[in-house]
């Protein structure tokens, strides 16, 4: 037999489960994904923190690190699909070279090889001498380092500039924040452009080296990929863009289609094949 308090009570908790109901139901379907994609990056950092407690465990006893590690090559041959793979023309032993900035015809810029540390300096020394000839930048890059990519990024962005990748060209890993960056940006249809998960070197190496790379990306993945989806969202691009990123493995490529391009708004127009 219910009493009055009882009877009370759970039309109580009713209400305020109407209520909660109600709310629910009034949120955005936009906001539940942004709740969505931030949760998976506050998980992502949890494993990050996981992994670098454990291996500085296993460092504790060992000697000062070495000096701080490069940016390993990003793969610019394997994906989720490889039957999906565009086709890339540019030579593999050119895209391993450090980037190079070369001014073209009708105020292009050029940005071919790897992203180095130091690229977006040089970049903006280019910028600097010749910035009232630039108009566009056109990339052909397996990407590099993440924070010359955003810096060289931050300035297309302050120039006003387009940026362009054409068929056979390759532009991945961290090349597509320069990419996304563009007032325009130009692409074939065909273009092979691609993401995945952001890594710094040399996870196979000794206990230290892990430590130092765990610890790295612990105290900077939260504040790198903030600065991501600022940027995407600056450029009009849809930040869902890099949740493709979050999902791939550092050993393989997530090549854009077509319809991708169009729906993450990545592009603003394609070019003619």
């Amino acid at each position: 037999m219910t009493s009055p308090a009882n009877a009370r009570a759970g039309a109580a908790r009713g209400s305020l489960y109407r209520r909660l109901i109600d709310r629910i139901a009034a949120v955005d379907d936009g906001n539940i994904l942004r709740v969505a994609f931030f949760a998976l990056l506050a998980g992502t950092a949890s494993v990050l923190f996981v992994d670098y407690r454990e291996l500085t465990e296993l460092a504790a006893a060992s000697p000062a690190l070495p000096m701080p590690l490069q940016p390993i090559l990003p793969p610019a041959t394997t994906g989720p699909e490889p039957s999906a793979r565009p086709d890339i023309t540019t030579a593999p032993d050119l895209l391993q070279q450090p980037l190079d900035i070369a001014l073209g015809s009708a105020g292009q810029l050029t940005l071919t090889g790897t992203i180095d540390p130091g690229a977006a300096e040089r970049f903006a020394n280019e910028i600097d001498a010749r910035g009232e000839y630039v108009r566009s930048v056109v990339l052909d890059s397996p990407g590099g380092s993440v924070r010359d990519a955003l810096a060289i990024g931050d300035l297309v962005h302050e120039r006003d500039l387009a940026t362009e990748v054409r068929a056979g060209a390759l532009c991945a890993s961290s090349c597509p924040l320069i990419f996304a960056a563009g007032t325009t940006r130009l692409a074939s249809p065909d273009a092979a452009i691609g993401v995945h998960q952001i890594y710094a070197a040399a996870l196979a190496g000794s206990a230290e080296d892990k430590a130092r790379v765990a610890g790295m990306a612990m105290s900077d993945a939260q504040t790198i990929t903030g600065t991501i989806i600022a940027s995407l969202t600056r450029s009009g691009v849809d930040p869902a863009l890099w949740l493709h990123a979050l999902e791939t493995p550092p050993e393989q490529l997530y090549y854009f289609s077509r319809d991708e391009m169009v729906s993450l708004k990545l592009v603003t127009d394609f070019l003619q094949k």
